[in-house]
């Protein structure tokens, strides 16, 4: 089963020598460019981007890597990632646009503002830390609840192997228990959900054994050398920050002077799950 964003036009859109990605455009007006999360495709986006395409231009690829994007054997640093979406706008006619990404989505849209600020007018980053934090903030019983990411850091064969074993189980671990609405991914969704990430189990390995190695070289360097997001930025997040111990909107204030910082009740996958909360929040950070 293949879904789509209801109203939206379909293509391949070529971003690099061996890259093209799949994305879905509609709507007119001022360019926003939504990066979905993991282990879902560009079709997390389905109600926010309906709503937004009422007036802007609305752009859902599915990253490098997942859905029906290519996935080559390299190339999974955020920065690579990011390039790929200042291609991606490039090439559908927007030097300038709005950005906002989801889980992994969030951390492409992070390195994107950090290393083309020129491109990015406005940026939101729902549910996530930077990756240099992230790590940082993880320690003790705790970290169990991102076992994932240390699964997927391991040298390449065996996270493939184990999780190549038995695909719906360990994807589908997270669509159930990261959610608090779980109607909000119909079943219909969640098996293509499943289905997405199963074909694309080393890619998306790829990306996150990147956030365990370069990723954080390249957020240690920027922190050292003082570079922040200096566009609007709206930052949408659970209240995990507190159960774990750190202040998550502290975090946020030392990479984005101009912050807005939101709590919202509800899982993981808030883009389905509180749909018009995030239309909300990206609304009001586009005036901004």
């Amino acid at each position: 089963m293949n879904l789509s964003i209801t109203g939206f036009d379909y293509r391949r859109v070529t971003v690099a020598e061996d890259v093209a990605l799949n994305v879905a455009v509609g709507g007119s007006g001022p360019p926003i460019v939504l990066l979905h999360g993991f282990p879902q495709t560009h079709l997390m986006w389905r109600h926010v981007a309906a709503d937004l395409a009422a007036d802007h231009t609305v752009i859902c690829p599915d990253l490098r890597g997942y859905g029906a994007s290519d996935k080559p054997g390299h190339g999974y640093a955020k920065r690579t990632m990011a390039a790929d979406i200042v291609a991606l706008a490039r090439e559908l006619g927007h030097d300038r646009f709005a950005l906002a990404g989801h889980d992994r989505g969030a951390l492409v849209a992070i390195r994107a503002g950090l290393d083309h600020p020129a491109a990015v007018t406005h940026l939101a980053s729902l549910d996530v830390l930077p990756t240099l934090d992230m790590w940082d903030v993880m320690h003790g019983v705790t970290a169990a609840v991102g076992f994932h990411l240390y699964l997927m850091a391991q040298p390449a064969g065996l996270p493939e192997e184990l999780i190549g074993a038995a695909p719906d189980a360990f994807f589908g671990h997270f669509l159930d228990g990261w959610t608090q609405r779980p109607e909000a991914i119909p079943a219909e969704v969640r098996a293509e959900y499943l289905r997405a990430s199963r074909e694309a189990v080393p890619s998306i390995v790829a990306d996150y054994r990147a956030s365990a190695g370069i990723d954080v070289e390249h957020d240690r360097a920027d922190r050292a050398a003082g570079n922040r997001l200096r566009m609007p930025v709206t930052v949408l997040q659970q209240d995990w920050g507190a159960a774990l111990g750190f202040d998550a909107a502290a975090i946020w204030r030392s990479w984005a002077p101009d912050l807005e910082h939101r709590t919202v009740s509800c899982g993981h996958f808030m883009a389905e799950e509180a749909p018009a909360e995030v239309v909300k929040a990206l609304r009001d950070l586009l005036t901004r």
